[in-house]
Parts: C-alpha cells; sequence; structure tokens
C-alpha cells in the first residue's frame, strides 16, 4: 500500500510537471500557469485522492486538462 508521503510526493510532482508542460505550451510563466491550472476541475481531481489520478503520468493528466479547457468533456469523463 502506497502511504501518505508518497500520495502527496506524486500529486505535487504531477501538478508541477502539468504547470510547466502548460507554461510552455502556452508561453507564460510557471507561476501563471499554475494559478491558471489551480482554478479547473482537473486540478481538484489530482487532488481527490478517490480519483486515483496521482498514478496517472503527466501526460495523461494534462491530456485531461487540455481536454478540460477545450470543453471536450465527453472525453474527459471517460478517462
Amino acid at each position: 500500500m502506497i502511504n501518505d508521503d508518497i500520495i502527496n510526493l506524486c500529486i505535487d510532482s504531477l501538478a508541477a510537471d502539468v504547470s510547466d508542460m502548460y507554461a510552455a505550451e502556452r508561453g507564460i510563466a510557471c507561476t501563471d500557469a499554475l494559478r491558471e491550472f489551480m482554478l479547473t476541475k482537473t486540478y481538484d481531481l489530482l487532488f481527490d485522492r478517490k480519483s486515483f489520478l496521482y498514478l496517472e503520468s503527466e501526460g495523461y493528466v494534462y491530456d485531461m486538462l487540455r481536454d478540460e479547457i477545450a470543453g471536450n468533456w465527453k472525453r474527459w469523463t471517460e478517462a
């Protein structure tokens, strides 16, 4: 079983990596990207331990974020 410290590390690492990817794609500062990411449902789901989203790759989480931003809720909810 994964302990709480490892789960927190996974979540924090994913949040940072996804923010960096978002910043690079949008050409904005990492802090601005993190602020925008924090306002999304994807971010909320990442921090919801029951979702187990923290076990996915940064690419998977980033794709969810991009789908959410694009309004592609069908694919987002299938994930």
